[in-house]
């Protein structure tokens, strides 16, 4: 299913992040990412740790580290990067989409 319009990759400090939160808890996880429709700006990314993949799931992988989308929010992050962000304001796993029109304050949702 993933072609190259539809490269979803995960940044180096996001898979560094996965497993440190892996190795604190003593199991292994997975990021799972998903497009839900609100948010102020019509869709809202959906983030959760899990240990397991559903059927339609994509698996992404860096340094050993694995991130999970299923084939429907694929469509909407199709060229995007997972990263994850540690400044003085919080830390937060976040999204960069070249696919958003436009987003909110607090980059967790945006519009096509």
């Amino acid at each position: 299913m993933a072609s190259q319009d539809l490269t979803l990759t995960l940044s180096p400090a996001a898979a560094q992040r996965i497993h440190a939160i892996g190795k604190a808890e003593g199991r292994a996880l997975m990021l799972r990412v998903a497009v839900e429709g609100g948010g102020c700006s019509g869709f809202q990314y959906q983030f959760d740790l899990v240990e397991a993949a559903q059927p339609d799931d994509l698996r992404i992988e860096r340094d050993g580290a694995a991130a999970l989308v299923d084939e429907m929010s694929l469509v909407l992050l199709k060229g995007s990067e997972i990263d994850f962000i540690d400044e003085l304001a919080g830390a937060e796993f976040r999204i960069r989409n070249p696919n958003a029109k436009t987003s909110c304050g607090c980059g967790v949702s945006f519009s096509i």
